[in-house]
């Protein structure tokens, strides 16, 4: 008879036969055992002071059965030896993820042959080869708190008018304790697709959860990290209007959100495979269709409970109000400024102060303004224009270059005005008639003459000039260059003042008197 596990059931219904005198054969029989089995159990009952029906005690049972598993096992043989004496090398190389095929040829080199069977028993018996840590399973979230979403590939739809078949994705939301899921299909994993579908989830299940849990997509998460995810920045700013949290999981670690795992491959058989779709928006009809009444009606093998009744009785009361309008979704970009003084913004251009002029600024667009901003700071704002659009401020650019850029005579003529009276007339009359924009630039020049030749000099020509009615600027600057300018006050003597310590030639002549006497001695 092949050998079989005893329960303690059993055990115990042999000793209980045997005390109310049944034969030993006949006990045998009955419990479809080895009569030899049955002896063995009826002397370790003896041992173990089992002589009556009510000797038989869970204490009593529980020291038999030790005794009967009792296993004093077998000797190792030489290899295990080997093993054991070089314990520290196999740990160590198991430890620094060395393949047990390769310590053991590490082991051969060294003149150690172990059968590969032998090491393989003692890793596992020792070093805990090959073993997984144990886990420990976490709490459940409470009611309404969390919500995982996974994206990833579906199927292909039907052929379009041109016979192209265009495949879909799908984002697929799962309330972790109720199981409750959503799917919504798009074409492209983009933070805008991304926003739609959670829009189209808080109204699938009436109210928005207070977590979202996502599996590092880029589109939602910017960098990835265990403990500082960097979350996208419009993404980031819809979570914060829609009052939920962003916990991403980390990258390769599926126990993070393992309950619900595999849950694009479980959507893709079940959901859309066979299926003849027609379009996005057919796909969409099936795919709601689905998580209400096919996925959401049937028993989950974790909770045994349908989710959407599970949902419907215990979440969706604890969900967030769900938003009553639709969401603005705003586009982040980061334009730089041009040395125009503007910066492209979805097509559009958008004037900024001088001092940005080669600067990158943040600019955040959604359907009514687009805001510039440097750090913390908002630099613009301006009313958003359509691609091909400008919106110009004047008080972003200086204002003797405004002027020419918005066309400004009446400015023109102003600033002129400043240098002579004569030559603001001459500047009137010089953009006088149609079109005087077109003739800006003379005026430029006038009140360049104005600067280089000084104003009474200019301002006494363009009398001469405007008597004459000539309003020619080029003449005007010949005019200045061949004028004799007046002649310049007569710088007056410089007196030098006498000496302080000036004396009388007198005082420097020698006496003759000894000069003549010396020679008549030498004579």
């Amino acid at each position: 008879m092949p050998f079989r596990e005893v329960t303690m059931f059993e055990v115990k219904e042999v000793l209980r036969l045997w005390c109310a005198g049944v034969a030993k054969k006949q006990i045998a029989v009955r419990l479809g055992l080895d009569p030899k089995t049955v002896r063995r159990y009826v002397k370790s009952g003896l041992v173990a002071g089992i002589t009556s029906a009510a000797a038989l005690t869970d204490e009593r049972l529980v020291v038999l059965m030790s005794a009967l598993h009792a296993n004093p096992g077998r000797s190792h043989g030489e290899s295990w030896a080997l093993c054991v004496k070089h314990h520290a090398f196999i740990q160590a190389k198991l430890k620094d993820r060395v393949r047990l095929s390769k310590v053991r040829r590490l082991l051969v080199r060294q003149g150690v042959s172990v059968p590969y069977a032998t090491l393989h028993r003692y890793a596992i018996a020792e070093l805990d080869f090959g073993r997984t840590a144990a886990t420990m399973p976490v709490a459940d979230c409470g009611p309404g708190e969390e919500l995982q979403v996974d994206t990833g590939w579906m199927t292909l739809l039907e052929p379009d008018p041109s016979g192209k078949r265009r495949r879909i994705r799908a984002w697929i939301f799962t309330a972790v304790l109720s199981r409750y899921r959503f799917v919504y299909p798009c074409f492209a994993e983009t933070t805008a697709t991304a926003i739609e579908a959670c829009e189209a989830a808080w109204v699938f299940y009436g109210g928005v959860f207070r977590t979202l849990l996502p599996d590092n997509t880029k589109v939602i998460v910017t960098l990835a990290d265990a403990l500082e995810p960097r979350i996208n920045r419009t993404f980031l700013e819809y979570a914060q209007s829609r009052g939920f949290h962003i916990d991403p999981t980390r990258v390769r670690h599926p126990r993070d959100k393992a309950r619900v795992e595999r849950s694009v491959s479980s959507t893709r058989d079940d959901c859309f495979a066979g299926e003849t779709l027609r379009d996005l928006d057919h796909s969409r009809t099936h795919a709601h269709h689905w998580c209400a009444c096919e996925y959401g009606m049937r028993r989950h093998t974790s909770t045994l409970r349908m989710p959407r009744e599970h949902f419907e009785a215990e979440e969706r009361a604890a969900l967030l109000p769900a938003p009553t309008m639709a969401y603005d979704m705003p586009l982040w970009c980061e334009p730089k400024v041009a040395r125009d003084q503007h910066a492209q913004v979805a097509r559009g251009l958008y004037s900024l102060p001088t001092r940005w002029v080669g600067k990158v600024l943040d600019a955040r667009a959604d359907t009514m303004t687009v805001r510039f901003y440097h750090g913390a700071e908002m630099v613009k704002t301006h009313p958003r224009q359509r691609p091909g659009g400008r919106s110009t401020d004047p008080n972003d650019f200086p204002a003797e270059k405004s002027a020419y850029a918005r066309r400004d005579v009446a400015f023109l003529e102003q600033q002129a005005t400043r240098h002579g009276t004569t030559i603001g007339h001459f500047a009137h009359a010089l953009l006088e008639g149609p079109l005087p924009w077109t003739r800006m630039r003379r005026v430029y020049a006038l009140i360049g003459l104005a600067k280089r030749y000084g104003d009474a000099r200019v301002e006494a020509v363009c009398v001469t000039a405007f008597a004459a009615g000539m309003l020619d600027v080029r003449r005007l600057e010949r005019m200045l260059q061949q004028a004799i300018p007046p002649a310049a006050p007569a710088k007056p003597l410089h007196i030098l003042p006498l000496p302080r310590y000036l004396r009388a030639s007198q005082q420097y002549a020698l006496p003759l008197s000894t000069l003549t006497t010396t020679q008549g001695e030498d004579t």
